[in-house]
C-alpha cells in the first residue's frame, strides 16, 4: 500500500475542512478525487503530499506516518516521491522556465550536467523547450501549468498530487 490515510481530521476553528478520512492507495494506481468547489479536496492533496499536517489521524506512506518524521525527512520526502501540480501554477515568477523546472533537482543535489539533461527531456514533453529562457511571469496561463507539470516529474516521483492540473490548458494540451 503506498498511500494509506487512517480516520484523517483537519479542523480550522470549529470547522472541519476533513472528517474521518479514510483512503487507500496502492502503488501503480491513479485516482481522481471530485466534489464541489470548497469540499476539501485540495486540503486532502496537501495532507497526502505533508505539505500540511491534519489535525488527528495518520497519513502513511509505504507503511510509514510520515507527520512524525523529522522535519529535513519530510522535506527530501516531499522532493523526492511527490511531484506537485497545484490549481495556481505557483512559479517563481523572476526566474526562467528552465530555473523552475530545475530547482527540485537542485534541491535534490543532482549533479549539473544531469539537471540539464533531466530539465530538457520534461520541456520537451510538456512542448515548453523553446521558451526555457523565457520568464515565468511572461507566460500564458497555459504556459505556467505546462512548466508547473514538468517541474512536478523532473524528479520521476512515486507519487503526482494535482489539483485541477488541467484547468489553465487548451482541450489538445489537457
Amino acid at each position: 500500500m503506498a498511500i494509506k490515510l487512517k480516520n484523517i481530521n483537519k479542523k480550522y476553528n470549529d470547522f472541519y475542512a476533513l472528517k474521518n478520512i479514510i483512503l487507500e492507495v496502492d502503488n501503480n494506481s491513479f485516482i481522481a478525487i471530485v466534489g464541489k468547489s470548497g469540499s476539501g479536496k485540495s486540503t486532502l492533496l496537501n495532507l497526502i503530499g505533508n505539505l500540511d499536517h491534519p489535525s488527528s489521524g495518520e497519513v502513511l506512506f509505504n507503511g510509514n506516518d510520515i507527520n512524525h518524521l523529522p522535519s529535513k525527512e519530510q522535506a527530501k520526502l516531499r522532493n523526492k516521491e511527490f511531484g506537485f501540480v497545484f490549481q495556481f501554477a505557483n512559479l517563481e515568477s523572476t526566474y526562467t522556465v528552465f530555473e523552475n523546472v530545475e530547482l527540485p533537482l537542485i534541491i535534490a543535489g543532482i549533479d549539473k550536467k544531469i539537471r540539464f539533461e533531466k530539465v530538457m527531456e520534461v520541456l520537451e514533453a510538456v512542448d515548453m523547450l523553446e521558451k526555457k529562457h523565457q520568464k515565468a511571469e511572461t507566460l500564458s496561463g497555459g504556459e505556467k501549468q505546462r512548466v508547473a507539470i514538468a517541474r512536478a516529474i523532473v524528479n520521476n516521483p512515486s507519487v503526482i498530487l494535482a489539483d485541477e492540473p488541467c484547468g489553465n490548458l487548451d482541450t489538445l494540451n489537457s
